[in-house]
């Protein structure tokens, strides 16, 4: 056992053990957040929408089924590092290729275990997210680091996550243009289902997709700040009312903004697989999946009706535009980890393109 400590901004301070990847000046940092998800730890760690971010989870024993490349959601780990209480080290299921600790050092992530993230999450509920680090060496040059750490706000996390090439995935009839600010696999698996899908860079300005001529124009989630990506919420506004269009996550709050909508930050964010949102149409509840420190202001987008509400604080989660052929989803329908209450959505992408073309 190497022992390790991790320390918060504030100088709030844990004892622990490192796991994964030793980064050979001992210091790893990022902006810490908790996940709640009882499982699906390797679809949360390789969530591209956690780049920047320190992923804690909440439930006490992770690791204890393995790891699967099945269940990869992007071609790599892009979060700084992972906290857990107790890492199994024997996984016990015929899907296991290996174990996590040895996955997360092979993908060089690092991490520390053994800390009490029930103390820790409270804190952060308390306090907020804010910047950590953490590692094996010493105190002083921990909190240092910690203190000098700038988070997420105002950071253009796309640009690391995107794809450099625009790739195409067959599938269905239609022809879908899919901006990838850090999509995932799980979402292009349910999109192929509808269309042949071409996945873009997240910099590909509008007239370069209104040259493929799609059926319709998908903004996938993504990580940090959406004030950031000012390149997508251009090219968004030039596709609006030429194509119908859906976003998830990070891809809602950019067509928010696009619609003349603003963003905030969010105390602590949603992080997990149980989150109730309202669907207001039917007075239905949805259990959803979700990863966002963002979110768009209530009564910011003049044009568009909110069409889901979170039930935990009542934060917008869904939007549909009145006059043009658009709507986003603040959660994750396509879960990957989660329930599958909301994927009702990608068909009704697909309507909405039948009804627009």
């Amino acid at each position: 056992m190497t022992e390790a400590l991790l320390i918060l901004a504030d100088g709030t301070t844990f004892e622990g053990e490192a796991i994964g990847h030793l980064p050979d000046d001992g210091v790893a940092t990022g902006e810490v957040v908790f996940n709640t998800v009882l499982s699906g730890y390797q679809e949360v760690i390789t969530d591209p929408s956690y780049a920047g971010q320190v992923i804690t989870f909440t439930y006490p024993h992770i690791g204890n089924y393995g790891v699967a490349d099945a269940d990869d959601e992007s071609r790599r780990p892009f979060c700084r590092g992972v906290v857990v209480r107790d890492l199994a080290r024997r996984p016990s299921s015929w899907r296991a290729a290996d174990d996590l600790g040895s996955w997360l050092t092979r993908h060089r992530v690092p991490g520390v275990a053994g800390i009490d993230t029930r103390r820790l999450t409270r804190h952060i509920r308390e306090a907020g997210s804010m910047p950590c680090a953490f590692g094996t060496a010493d105190e002083r040059v921990l909190k240092e680091a910690a203190q000098n750490e700038p988070g997420t706000d105002g950071v253009d996390l796309v640009a690391t996550v995107t794809t450099a090439e625009p790739y195409v995935v067959e599938g269905g009839p239609i022809r879908v243009v899919a901006y990838d600010f850090g999509i995932k696999s799980s979402i292009l698996r349910l999109l192929r289902e509808i269309a042949t899908v071409e996945v873009v860079p997240a910099s590909t300005p509008a007239d370069a997709v209104l040259e493929r001529a799609p059926d319709g124009v998908f903004l996938s989630n993504g990580p940090g700040d959406p004030a950031a990506v000012t390149y997508a919420v251009d090219a968004i506004r030039g596709l609006l009312g030429e194509v119908p269009v859906f976003g998830i996550c990070l891809g809602h709050q950019l067509l928010g903004t696009a619609l003349g909508g603003s963003t905030y930050k969010l105390k602590f964010g949603h992080h997990g697989g149980n989150h109730p949102v309202r669907r207001l149409a039917t007075g239905g509840v949805e259990i959803t999946s979700q990863n966002h420190n963002y979110a768009v202001g209530e009564g910011s987008v003049s044009t568009a009706d909110v069409t889901h509400l979170n039930l935990n604080d009542g934060v917008v989660e869904g939007l549909r535009c009145r006059d043009i052929p658009a709507f986003s989803v603040q959660y994750h329908p396509e879960a990957g980890p989660g329930p599958h209450d909301a994927r009702y959505l990608f068909a009704e992408f697909a309507d909405l393109i039948a009804k627009n073309t």
